[in-house]
């Protein structure tokens, strides 16, 4: 499988069918977005008439990654083709491949989005500035390395003093 982002990729007619088949699924853990949104949704072909998905989980032991794949399933046969997944795991995801679009979805959400550069050292060990996404406060802190899944860090706002999950840095 060639490694561009989806993003980057020109598909024909049939393939452009079955990525929009499969990129509305919804992320079970985080349903305001969906697997296009999040980045895990790589690339998707036909080969030997068979709608072939890419997946890429958000880490090996996402506990989601299942009930993601089965959902594409379902969805790519309920728009008539005969479905394979495949799980891609090199390259790793990375919150990089959030959308803009899957960001803002995570913000109304309630969920404070990564910040951009997942490779920065800042951002891998926690040195961020996370705001609030209720209020855009930046007068945050820190309650658990653990928010709602294993992906998300528990945070509160000292200014609305509302707790929300940040989506780490990966």
């Amino acid at each position: 499988m060639d490694q561009l982002h989806p993003s980057q990729k020109q598909r024909d007619a049939e393939a452009q069918k079955v990525w929009d088949a499969a990129a509305v699924v919804p992320d079970p853990e985080v349903p305001c977005v969906n697997v296009a949104e999040l980045g895990i949704l790589r690339n998707v072909e036909m080969i030997d008439g068979e709608a072939v998905a890419y997946v890429t989980p958000t880490y090996t032991g996402c506990p989601a990654v299942l009930a993601i794949e089965l959902a594409i399933e379902v969805a790519l046969r309920e728009a008539g083709f005969e479905p394979r997944i495949e799980r891609v795991i090199s390259p790793a995801w990375t919150t990089d491949w959030i959308s803009d679009e899957g960001r803002e979805k995570l913000r109304a959400y309630g969920i404070a989005p990564p910040v951009a550069g997942s490779n920065s050292k800042l951002a891998l060990f926690g040195e961020t500035i996370v705001a609030c996404p209720q209020c855009e406060s930046e007068n945050t802190e820190k309650l658990s390395e653990f928010g709602s899944t294993a992906c998300k860090a528990q945070y509160r706002c000292k200014d609305c003093l509302e707790p929300f999950d940040y989506f780490k840095c990966i």
